[in-house]
């Protein structure tokens, strides 16, 4: 297994991308990346992570390198992990200080992350959590109900106070991020988990396209399984973790 290279200078913001057979999409998504990166900070660094693609996904990932993103950083999955494992490896070898993440289907506005990061730094508080709340999903019917239902459940069990917790636009303190548990699904629950540990909440309202091509990886019967699931793992984890609310060193 090849060694994930160390940091060479500091680096103010990570984009972290997990994609799974998104051969069809994943170029004009790293070209668009490409033309909001000179109104980010210059030393914000782009971070995909392959889980397990079995289409041209990292074909195309290197092609977008040579022609769009010459310092694109591409790690790959031997075999399908999920998201949540996939965004952790991004995490991991990411070197930001502020990690955003964004889909690869061509859903999500990347010049979103410009205004998220702001608030985050503008912040008068602990490092916080941004979440892109999409104002208006574009999806099919079925998945826009599933959604509702989801995040209704979620906001009332876990008292998250966020609408839109399963956006795929989010920005967050890593070194936080890297601190939470791990296990497959995280990444819908971070607004409970990283308010847990103290980051506030902030909604920003984006842009939510149609995919360009394909379909989600995900169906609604899954979702609501694999969900109700997770959420009773999560409300265990909030009475289980005790935090100290200061520390103090004699």
């Amino acid at each position: 297994m090849t060694a994930l290279r160390p940091s060479q200078t500091s680096v103010t913001l990570s984009i972290v991308m997990a994609v799974l057979n998104e051969a069809e999409n994943i170029l004009p998504v790293c070209q668009e990346l490409a033309g909001v990166l000179d109104r980010l900070p210059e030393n914000t660094e782009i971070v995909v992570v392959d889980d397990g693609s079995t289409d041209a996904t990292v074909q195309k990932l290197l092609e977008a390198r040579q022609q769009y993103l010459p310092n694109l950083r591409i790690i790959g999955h031997p075999r399908r992990l999920g998201k949540s494992a996939a965004l952790r490896t991004g995490a991991t070898a990411a070197h930001g200080e502020w990690m955003a993440t964004i889909d690869g289907d061509g859903q999500d506005d990347p010049s979103s992350i410009i205004r998220m990061l702001e608030l985050a730094r503008t912040a008068n508080s602990h490092p916080p959590l941004v979440v892109g709340v999409r104002r208006k999903r574009n999806d099919r019917l079925s998945r826009r109900v599933a959604t509702k239902l989801a995040n209704g459940l979620r906001r009332r069990l876990l008292n998250d106070g966020c609408p839109d917790t399963g956006a795929p636009l989010k920005l967050f303190s890593r070194e936080m991020f890297l601190r939470i548990p791990q296990f497959e699904g995280v990444h819908r629950f971070l607004p409970a988990l990283l308010g847990h540990y103290g980051a506030p909440l902030i909604c920003h309202e984006v842009q939510h396209r149609a995919r360009l091509h394909g379909s989600s990886k995900y169906t609604n019967f899954n979702r609501a399984l694999v969900g109700i699931r997770d959420l009773l793992g999560v409300m265990w984890l909030q009475n289980r973790t005790h935090l100290p609310d200061h520390l103090t060193e004699h």
